[in-house]
């Protein structure tokens, strides 16, 4: 049975045109912290717990959705990125994909409990923010670096 788990090859491309510009516009935001007033909206929450206010579950709260808009497209590109198709998809490149997100998943979590150990406060904060795209960053970085590994050998080879 042919599990077919991937995006069409086509996805790379469009996924690529979105996260470009979407990673340069979520650290601006995240630098500089802006939060214009058309994002403002009264959205649902699961838990809310202001830092000097309410505590509630379930129920509408105030959210400027700047920071949600981007960080949901840019999931949404790293995972058209991540998991399209390749032009020439066989068995060797299923399992160098499947070598690359077992990496990626190692060095995420080695990212995650040296941070643990080393990083305190709000800073903690901003590398778990950082750490839910860093899986998607290094399965792209190191899949694409050894299917261009792979390429070469192949070239040298005939």
């Amino acid at each position: 049975m042919k599990l077919n788990y991937l995006f069409p090859h086509r996805f790379k491309r469009i996924g690529l045109m979105i996260l470009i510009p979407f990673i340069l516009l979520g650290l601006y935001v995240v630098n500089y912290d802006i939060e214009p007033e058309i994002f403002d909206f009264n959205v649902p929450a699961v838990f809310v717990d202001e830092f000097f206010g309410e505590k509630f579950v379930f129920g509408m709260t105030e959210n400027n959705i700047l920071n949600e808009i981007v960080g949901v497209i840019l999931i949404l590109s790293f995972l058209m990125v991540a998991f399209s198709k390749e032009a020439e998809e066989d068995e060797l490149i299923a399992k160098v994909r499947l070598e690359s997100l077992v990496w990626a998943t190692y060095a995420n979590y080695a990212v995650l409990l040296v941070s643990m150990v080393l990083i305190y406060g709000i800073s903690f904060l901003w590398v778990m923010i950082f750490n839910m795209f860093t899986i998607l960053l290094f399965f792209i970085i190191r899949f694409n670096w050894q299917v261009k590994k792979l390429n070469k050998t192949m070239t040298h080879e005939e």
